[in-house]
């Protein structure tokens, strides 16, 4: 007998789809078929896909310093009530920003005793920094972030050419990737006729050329450098096309977009306002297509949320003033398969691999990512078909407002698996903080 069997479910991960009972033992999984052992828990997953657990390798949970704005807690919650069992959180938006490995170890101890899943860490990559790199790969980050234009932060500054490829040159020596929020500091600056008042001047001041011209530079030094580079948030077809140029030429890099870029268009954030200002910011329908043909294509390989919301107050008044970052790392995973699967015939398989397969694969997380024997039990059962409203009283994450308020979705979360464990179940948050630091292979 073992601790957990799942009968009957539709697992579907990168191996593909099938019919097949799971069975798990000790947090692991111990037999995948149609003929599994007695359980001492037996779940009914009949009607259900069985999917591995979302991996958003991209969150900023500010934990420590702005849990005002979203902690480890509350994000941790709303992940796991969008099927996440792991995310990667990103070097800021947290005090002190994690460019230090004294920093990094306040971070993981403040994410310990929060988080109701698993987490890794992303260090920084910063002028003033290349020097704490290598005690950051030691003590666990799984890689380093630089922003090419202003952060928005000053104690997260950006990265010129020469610290960008300085830092991907020891990156590659130490075996980790490079993420870069590739958008031109020259190309960003507000047009000299523009107030910067509304939301028209903010789009027409980060156009898609910023951020082509970012992709072209950043996949040259990674090129140079050897460095394995993973492009976050790439808003536009054009940009995902000149990475997958960059990449048949030999160049190591990974393409991420959003859910909020694949959903919404610049015409959301004048009718919604500034719960879509968000850095690159949505793109015209044309290039939302033109996106959307790159993912169908097999171009974009992972999808992560990007989830970097604020306190109410500073989304409210003036739309220049309003900070930029999407609340959305609780609707991934009902969104992709609403647009993809519903929408577009995305396989449940390649959305699987989007969420999960390639993040555990291009970050080397370990046991992650798929439902195959000797991998940890983590993954969610999923209603593909029960067609759900997002409101307030869903919401996991600390401030209950999201451009997705409203939206009609088809997937609902059933329940939430970590370790053989269930941490989501039918609307409620079950376990307390039993989250563990992964660390990537190396």
């Amino acid at each position: 007998m073992v601790d957990l069997v799942v009968h009957g479910g539709t697992i579907a991960d990168t191996a593909g789809r099938r019919q097949a009972d799971l069975a798990i033992e000790d947090g692991r999984i111990v037999a995948v078929g149609s003929c599994a052992p007695e359980g001492r828990v037996e779940i009914n997953a009949r009607g259900l896909l069985v999917l591995p657990g979302v991996i958003d390798v991209h969150v900023h949970f500010n934990e420590p310093g702005r849990e005002n704005w979203e902690g480890g807690a509350t994000g941790s919650r709303a992940l796991a009530a969008g099927g996440g069992t792991l995310f990667l959180d990103m070097p800021l938006n947290s005090t002190p920003c994690t460019v230090t490995g004294p920093a990094f170890e306040r971070k993981r101890a403040a994410l310990e005793a929060v988080s109701v899943t698993d987490f890794g860490l992303w260090g920084g990559l910063v002028p003033g920094h290349l020097a704490d790199m290598a005690e950051l790969a030691e003590r666990g980050a799984v890689g380093f972030k630089a922003f090419m234009c202003a952060s928005g932060l000053p104690e997260f500054p950006r990265a010129d050419d020469r610290t960008l490829f300085e830092g991907m040159c020891q990156a590659a020596q130490l075996g980790l990737p490079v993420a870069v929020h590739a958008e031109s500091e020259e190309l960003t600056q507000p047009p000299a006729d523009s107030s910067g008042s509304d939301v028209r001047d903010f789009l027409r001041s980060r156009p898609v050329a910023a951020e082509v011209e970012a992709i072209a530079r950043a996949t040259a030094l990674a090129g140079e450098a050897g460095a394995r580079l993973h492009l976050v948030h790439v808003s536009s077809g054009e940009g995902v096309a000149v990475a997958a140029a960059a990449r048949a030429r030999g160049v190591d890099v990974s393409i991420e977009t959003c859910p909020h870029y694949l959903c919404f268009t610049e015409d959301d954030v004048e009718r919604i306002g500034a719960q879509l200002k968000c850095a690159p910011p949505l793109r015209s329908a044309e290039q939302q297509q033109g996106l959307w043909a790159q993912l169908l294509h097999g171009s974009v390989d992972i999808v992560a949320s990007d989830h970097s919301p604020t306190e109410p107050r500073h989304k409210n008044g003036a739309f220049a003033s309003a900070w930029g970052g999407v609340a959305g790392v609780q609707t991934t995973l009902p969104a992709l398969l609403e647009l993809g699967h519903h929408e577009r015939a995305l396989a449940v398989e390649r959305v699987a691999t989007l969420l999960s397969g390639a993040p555990a694969r291009r970050f080397n997380l370990e046991g992650k990512g798929a439902l195959t024997i000797g991998f940890d039990a983590d993954f969610v059962l999923v209603d593909p078909g029960c067609a759900w409203t997002v409101s307030a009283g869903d919401l996991q994450q600390r401030h209950k407002s999201s451009p997705y308020m409203g939206r009609r979705l088809r997937g609902l979360v059933r329940r939430t698996v970590l370790r053989g464990r269930t941490i989501f179940a039918d609307g409620s948050v079950t376990s307390e903080p039993a989250g563990r630091f992964v660390r990537p292979r190396r």
